[in-house]
């Protein structure tokens, strides 16, 4: 007994390459033919038919070759032999419709071209099994493609099938997970494909996008790139699925000008001994074989004959496939044939499972040996499992099959048709993620012209420093770069926000690394601190000088005059002014801190108390002259004496409030100035600070207007006026300050309040004791007291 496969190949034009299913089918049955521990006793043969394109005659050669009565060009090895399955592909429409005819005889159909999702209905195509394993990791491994190479702004070409609806949302998923934008979405119907492209022209030639992923079968893809070819689109890299077959196209075409292709083809490992067999076929090893006897005489210049007959001795002897280019014929496996050879163990296996299950129930039941049925295989084609000589594990259930490797492949093209296929690279979806790509890239065949590999993105990358900012209604990958602001940086391209660096670090200039700060306050050694210093102390020095004048000069009657002793406090209190400033200079700490503003506070307090009780001496003097005035007693029980312990008490009560609730402290200011930490002391509770700045401004404001009123009483020496334009010198300065030390940062602030320090008290110092130290010193004449009693006594006297 003897059972034939039958394969039904689709050959709507005579192409060589396709001859390799008929060498892989014979090269699976004679294996299996020679192997003993397979269908013992048994031998297979095979069939073969060209499937017509029409479509009222695409089962017209696969009826007659099931049921007979037939006289086609091709031949049979056992011509009484009945089929028990049928091989179909590589086209998925052509098994679709063959597959329609089969299941009404429920005929097992195995088809070794792509996996095809309309295929895979089984209310639809029951007797079906597709060889080829899914594409569940197509959509991550073009991903990862992607990925390595940068490219990030895509253009999906799909057919309008159920491959192409299936393959949109997988590679829209997996692209939307690493940030791979879609440019634009094609998706095209086979029946127009022409058409269809030439309205799309100017949206792909134009699109900044140079990556197009193609996803369709073989006849699809073939004629897709032929009109990629025929309207010249420039410059893309074409990422697909599946080879097709160029030697259809015309011979001027330089394809490898025009787009790179990158194909993603299942991988299968090496059959032994199948390229050897390859070469040593010939037309006198297979003698019936009239393909191979017109692919030979097409392909080694025999001599023309008149007759159908083959002249052989006009041929080379040795002749072989190997002599042929690879692009006409290739003696290495490719995947469908490996699906054919597949198929064949498949349904040699199923058949032996079949026969060894049949010869049991003759045993057991005693029965006359079964007819064997195409039908009856399906249960064993169902659950078959096993491994081909390679290794290889064969499973024909969907649900049991294996995620598939993906070996790489760079088309390199030349004129004339030539081409090279070269495996670059391999996706294992086993590996662990990140190491499931590897690429040689540096062989990989750019376009001709270039060897820089091609860009794709929407937008340059944002380089450290940068930050992306999305644009308005376009896609993520679409964006604009924009620089980090102060004290934030980015160190990696493409990074959506900045990152904040600590506060004892600050940003570099180029905004990609945090240096240390440098700490810094007001030092001595700097020259504005230096210049300050200089200035407290020579101001001070100065003041004691002039303390020194008074006390040399204390009998004469400029010095006694507004109360010689409330002078000696005044200017004692100035030369702790100046000096308190010295407190702001230098690096802060806990005690200084607490010094700065209670000392501050406190000595300008007694300064401007001092400056009010001599303005009310004046006041009460001229008062006390006048006969009948009642307040003369205040005078001399020196009433004015007590205005500075009594100011100065109450600042200290609000100093010591102060201290208890929220003392000064060392603090840090990161921000005030670029690239340095500001030590400082913050004044802790910013109430007190004005509680006491703000009974300071009393005390001077009360000074001014005591002293405005009495500006204008007769006496040479009145100090009234002089008193008058210090404090307004001194509220004109503290005025000036509240603004411009809420505007400045940093280090700046304690410029900003010493220099008010040593300006105010330099005020009352030259405002009150400049006009006295002159006289004294300069002009000792006006320094004598009968000359202001001779003029009183005239105003007296003059008449009213």
């Amino acid at each position: 007994m003897s059972f034939e496969v039958l394969l039904l190949n689709l050959m709507l034009r005579f192409i060589f390459k396709n001859y390799q299913f008929v060498l892989a089918l014979t090269f699976a049955i004679e294996e299996i033919n020679e192997n003993p521990h397979l269908l013992h006793n048994l031998t297979l043969g095979f069939d073969i038919c060209n499937v017509e394109f029409e479509a009222w005659k695409t089962l017209k050669n696969p009826f007659i070759s099931l049921f007979g009565k037939y006289n086609i060009p091709n031949y049979s090895c056992m011509r009484e032999s009945k089929s028990i399955a049928v091989l179909t592909g590589p086209s998925g429409l052509t098994s679709a419709q063959i597959g329609t005819f089969l299941n009404l005889y429920r005929f097992p159909q195995l088809t070794f071209g792509p996996f095809d999702h309309a295929l895979s209905d089984h209310n639809k195509f029951p007797a079906l099994y597709q060889m080829a394993s899914k594409d569940t990791s197509i959509a991550n491994a073009v991903v990862s493609l992607l990925l390595h190479f940068s490219w990030s702004w895509v253009g999906l070409l799909t057919s309008q099938d159920e491959n192409g609806m299936w393959i949109l949302p997988e590679l829209k998923e997996e692209m939307t997970k690493n940030s791979v934008c879609v440019a634009f979405e094609l998706v095209i119907p086979n029946y127009a494909l022409t058409l269809k492209f030439m309205t799309l022209y100017d949206q792909i030639n134009k699109s900044s996008a140079n990556v197009l992923i193609i996803y369709g079968d073989n006849e699809f893809i073939l004629h897709l790139m032929m009109c990629v070819e025929e309207y010249f689109i420039k410059g893309k890299v074409c990422i697909m699925n599946s080879h097709w077959d160029l030697t259809t196209r015309r011979r001027y075409f330089m394809l490898g000008s025009i787009h790179v292709p990158i194909i993603f083809s299942h991988h299968h490992p090496d059959i032994l001994g199948f390229t050897d067999f390859v070469k040593a076929v010939n037309p006198s090893k297979y003698p019936e074989d009239f393909f191979l006897a017109r692919l030979w005489f097409l392909s080694f210049n025999c001599s023309d004959s008149e007759s159908d007959c083959v002249l052989w001795e006009n041929c080379p002897h040795e002749a072989s496939f190997d002599w042929l280019p690879g692009h006409i014929f290739d003696t290495t496996m490719s995947g469908d044939s490996y699906h054919i050879y597949n198929a064949v163990y498949a349904v040699a296996q199923a058949l032996h499972e079949l026969l060894l299950h049949q010869a049991e129930a003759q045993t057991v039941g005693k029965r006359k040996g079964a007819v064997t049925s195409p039908a009856q295989l399906h249960y064993f084609l169902k659950n078959i499992q096993f491994h081909n000589p390679a290794g290889d594990q064969v499973v024909l259930d969907e649900k049991m099959k294996l995620e598939t490797e993906y070996d790489i492949v760079n088309v390199w093209t030349f004129p004339e048709g030539l081409e090279l296929k070269l495996n670059v690279g391999k996706f294992s979806p086993y590996v662990l993620h990140g190491r499931q790509l590897s690429l040689s890239e540096d062989m990989v065949h750019w376009a001709i012209g270039t060897t820089e590999r091609p860009h794709s993105v929407c937008s340059e990358s944002c380089g450290p420093g940068f930050r992306k900012s999305p644009q308005d209604r376009k896609a993520a990958c679409c964006f604009d770069c924009t620089p980090c602001s102060e004290d934030d940086i980015t160190n990696e391209t493409d990074m959506e926000h900045c990152m904040k660096c600590p506060d004892h670090q600050y940003a570099n200039t180029e905004r990609n690394q945090c240096l240390p700060r440098a700490a810094r306050f007001l030092a001595y050694e700097e020259p504005l601190g230096m210049a300050l210093a200089c200035m407290a102390l020579s101001l001070s020095t100065l003041t004691t000088v002039v303390l020194g004048v008074f006390v040399k000069h204390k009998n004469t009657p400029i010095v006694k005059a507004n109360n010689q002793a409330l002078s000696y406090i005044l200017l004692i209190s100035l030369i702790f002014c100046f000096l308190c400033s010295l407190l702001f200079i230098g690096r802060p700490n806990t005690v200084t801190c607490i010094l700065q503003q209670t000392t501050f506070g406190v000595v300008f307090t007694v300064a401007v108390s001092a400056v009010l009780a001599k303005t009310v001496t004046v006041v009460l003097a001229f008062k006390v002259t006048s006969p009948g005035r009642r307040m003369r007693w205040l005078l001399l029980s020196g009433a004015p004496n007590f205005i500075i312990p009594i100011c100065t008490l109450i600042q200290v009560t609000l100093c010591g409030i102060w201290l208890g609730t929220s003392p000064p402290f060392v603090d840090t200011d990161a921000h005030s100035e670029h690239g340095h930490i500001i030590i400082l002391c913050n004044r802790g509770s910013l109430t007190a600070f004005y509680c006491v700045l703000g009974y300071l401004g009393f005390l001077a404001l009360a000074s001014f207007t005591v002293a405005f009123l009495a500006r204008n009483l007769p006496d040479r020496f009145n100090e009234a006026k002089f008193l008058t334009f210090s404090m307004l010198l001194f509220c004109i300065v503290w005025l000036t300050f509240l603004p411009v030390y809420h505007s400045a940062k940093g280090d700046v602030m304690l410029v900003i309040e010493v220099f008010s320090i040593l300006a105010s008290s330099a005020g009352l110092l030259g405002c009150i004791f400049a006009p006295k130290c002159y006289i004294i010193l300069l002009r000792p004449d006006r320094n004598l007291l009968h000359g202001f009693r001779d003029k009183a006594h005239t105003g007296r006297n003059r008449p009213s």
